[in-house]
């Protein structure tokens, strides 16, 4: 009621410039030969072009996390340089770390860390593997070979599947080397491992689950509590460079077989892991985080390494609403190596993005990435505001956004939304056809400014847009200075 209010004192003011803005628009959209994008009543997040059918002196701006401190240094007499395969997961109030201690040539171990709050975190004693002549350690796993077995690459996970047995609450897949029937030479395999602590992993069975991959990277699953199956993301080869396949399945037991992602047109370059996770404010919406990696050949082709190095890597940002097909919007990366000289090399390791994001606030998202810091392998925290991987943006000259049609569940829209002290944003609602509605249009529309995660959108009638859910709509935003990061219909 009292937002109603307030926008009925305001409206008027708005009329005045929507008015002016309304002479100028473009023309309507054009019909989306898909169909209206169902969007529920989830958070839409502005990560590629899915919603978006015209644009107008805006454009899709990439938000790179803020630096934030070390939160970790692989320091341990079991750690080192080699570390890596992060894995980050939050199991009730605790937040977890698993990673791969030692690598290479020497034993490969798999470790746990705990912490209260994502950014303090330590290694819990848990007195089971011997590790330099003492199990005062961290160490819960290690395989019967020394290197480049189970322990390489462990990647466990909390199943959500609503059928998954108490037992094995936690799953992991992990690469391993068999001799496959009817061949003569070992091969890489994926093998899988089930517990119920998340500590405490045995074989789910002797067999490997997926056989045909490389596998020598950071794969990962996670059961898609949207398409009801499990998923895994494997490395595999595509145009002769490291890239990303994806197996699906409905017991953690038979796979499909491995199918490459799908880019879309853009140029294929070296995915040294891939990070896919789905966005659990909206698990219809897919994020990747994968670690590119420039090999030497090519860095000396570029023509600017002054020095002998065993190639560079960055991380990039992409999104998909399938899973399979994914949107490379943003080809720039997403963390930068920085200007600490220790990370520009390495590249194996740093800027390798760990499998999982962490909420950590009310308003932020913790992302975390190992690097060389002074020269110590260490993993590192960034942070992107709630939902604010990217948005629509548009300058002080103003511009605009229209969105393909949606069909939405709820009775009121509000954004994600941050302006300067002198924009603002505007909101229309309009039908199929990009007509505006009556009692929703631009020149009804208080104007919008400040920084809030949920901003509530009026009109001169009010916030209610109950009567328009479950039919096909459009939104436009008119923008000046501003961004949008996500929308959501919510019901009160």
């Amino acid at each position: 009621m009292v937002y109603s209010k307030f926008c009925g004192i305001v409206w008027a003011f708005s009329a005045c410039l929507a008015v002016g803005i309304n002479a100028t628009r473009a023309a309507a959209p054009v019909r989306d030969s898909q169909g209206p994008r169902d969007v529920g009543s989830d958070w839409q997040l502005f990560v590629d072009d899915w919603l978006i059918d015209e644009m107008k002196n805006a454009r899709l701006k990439l938000h790179s996390p803020v630096r934030r401190e070390v939160v970790f240094r692989f320091d341990a007499p079991w750690e080192g340089n080699n570390s890596a395969y992060v894995t980050m997961l939050k199991d009730g109030e605790q937040y977890r770390m698993y990673y791969r201690g030692f690598g290479n040539t020497d034993r490969e171990y798999t470790c746990v860390a705990f912490s209260d709050d994502g950014i303090h975190w330590t290694r819990p004693n848990l007195g089971l593997i011997e590790c330099k002549g003492s199990k005062d350690n961290n160490i819960f796993f290690t395989a019967e070979a020394k290197a480049f077995h189970e322990a390489h690459n462990f990647s466990p996970f909390i199943d959500r599947n609503p059928a998954c047995r108490p037992d094995q609450r936690y799953k992991a897949v992990t690469c391993d080397v068999t001799l496959l029937p009817g061949e003569t030479d070992d091969r890489k395999t994926l093998a899988a491992y089930v517990s119920a602590d998340g500590i405490h992993f045995k074989p789910l069975r002797k067999e490997p689950i997926i056989t045909h991959g490389a596998f020598d990277s950071h794969n990962t699953a996670f059961w898609d509590v949207v398409q009801k199956q499990y998923v895994c993301y494997v490395r595999e080869t595509k145009d002769g460079k490291k890239n990303v396949a994806r197996c699906t399945s409905k017991d953690f037991v038979n796979w499909t077989k491995s199918e490459l992602l799908d880019y879309g047109p853009v140029p294929t370059e070296h995915f040294y892991t891939n990070g896919i996770f789905q966005y659990e404010r909206n698990p219809r919406l897919y994020i990747g985080l994968p670690m590119r990696f420039v090999h030497p050949r090519e860095c000396k082709v570029i023509g600017f390494v002054p020095r002998e190095t065993d190639g560079f890597s960055d991380a990039v940002f992409m999104s998909s609403h399938d899973g399979q097909h994914w949107h490379r919007c943003f080809m720039e990366a997403f963390i930068r190596p920085g200007l600490e000289p220790h990370n520009w090399g390495n590249a194996h390791i740093n800027q390798t993005p760990a499998w999982g994001i962490l909420q950590t606030s009310p308003s932020e998202l913790s992302i975390y990435w190992q690097e060389d810091a002074d020269g110590i392998p260490s993993l590192r925290r960034g942070t992107v505001r709630l939902d604010g991987f990217a948005s629509i943006n548009a300058g002080y000259d103003g511009g605009e956004v229209v969105t393909k049609p949606l069909i939405f569940k709820g009775n009121r829209l509000v954004l994600n939304v941050s302006t300067s002290a002198v924009a603002h944003v505007l909101v229309e609602i309009q039908d199929v056809d990009g007509k505006p509605i009556p009692g929703y249009t631009l020149a009804e529309c208080p104007r919008i400014f400040g920084d809030e995660l949920e901003r509530p959108v009026g009109w001169k009638n009010g916030a209610d847009v109950g009567s328009l859910a479950g039919k096909p709509v459009r939104l436009r935003f008119v923008l000046k200075d501003a961004d949008v990061f996500a929308f959501r219909f919510e019901e009160l």
